[in-house]
């Protein structure tokens, strides 16, 4: 005889690839979300932090070579090569300053080897998700020896009249 009682509300469906394993429990999300805002930021946080009156409360720095800081930066960072950090942050930035950190893109782990730097140095420090790419991919200004330059957003990233909200 075959057991055709459904299972418990509990239990997941074992042919669905979202529920295979179960969602965390409620505490436990809560706890691992809190931890990754107090590690991450996004460039849409920071721009909006940048561009607000004020001292933003924090520094931004690129932690790319000088051929990739010079094609393109945010604007106002401070440039340290990830494997320079414990030469150079001490000389350029308090260390009571919470750091940003950036590199290139999402496929990329610069960001998070500059966050471990500057994280071995003392420093309080968050890696702007997406990187520099997803910087300029939501249009914001890009800051080069010739000066500042805004180009138009990726309308799959940024697209025109719709926000996230977040």
């Amino acid at each position: 005889m075959t057991n055709t009682a459904a299972a418990p509300a509990s239990a997941p469906a074992t042919d669905n690839p979202v529920l295979r394993t179960s969602a965390a429990d409620p505490a436990v999300a809560e706890a691992h979300f809190a931890a990754r805002l107090s590690l991450y930021t996004d460039p849409s946080d920071v721009h909006a932090a940048l561009a607000a009156d004020g001292d933003p409360g924090f520094t931004v720095v690129d932690v790319r070579n000088r051929e990739a800081w010079d094609h393109g930066h945010v604007p106002g960072a401070v440039h340290i090569p990830y494997a320079r950090a414990a030469g150079l942050a001490p000389g350029l930035i308090d260390r009571d300053t919470p750091v940003v950190v950036y590199c290139w893109s999402p496929a990329c782990d610069g960001g998070a080897r500059g966050a471990l730097a500057f994280a071995r140095l003392g420093y309080r420090v968050k890696e702007m998700i997406g990187g520099f790419e997803y910087w300029a991919r939501e249009g914001f200004p890009a800051e080069t020896a010739e000066g500042t330059d805004r180009r138009a957003a990726d309308p799959l990233v940024a697209p025109a009249g719709v926000s996230c909200a977040c």
